[in-house]
């Protein structure tokens, strides 16, 4: 079973600083409103995915969070306890 994310790339022009949508397979030309999230945190999401799937999530630390300012979501992994080794394997997956 495959999920994918739909996904297209914002550009900023560095010339007059707009945005421009690369979106070459059409998933987004009938939209009126997208949202922009930074590569990082759109391959954990489909880390996160492919673990799910995978009932990877049977073996997760639970998360203690006492920080009063937020963690970047690419140390979610390492919070659940994956080592290197398990996060290349998943990344080469990807």
């Amino acid at each position: 079973m495959t999920y994918e994310i739909k996904n297209a790339i914002i550009q900023r022009d560095s010339l007059d600083e707009s945005f421009n949508l690369v979106d070459p397979k059409g998933y987004f030309e009938d939209k009126e409103v997208l949202v922009a999230i930074d590569g990082n945190t759109l391959i954990t999401f489909q880390l996160l995915i492919n673990s799910i799937i995978k009932n990877d999530f049977k073996k997760w630390k639970k998360i203690e969070n006492n920080n009063d300012f937020p963690e970047p979501v690419s140390k979610l992994f390492i919070e659940l306890g994956y080592s290197r080794d398990e996060l290349t394997k998943l990344l080469e997956e990807l």
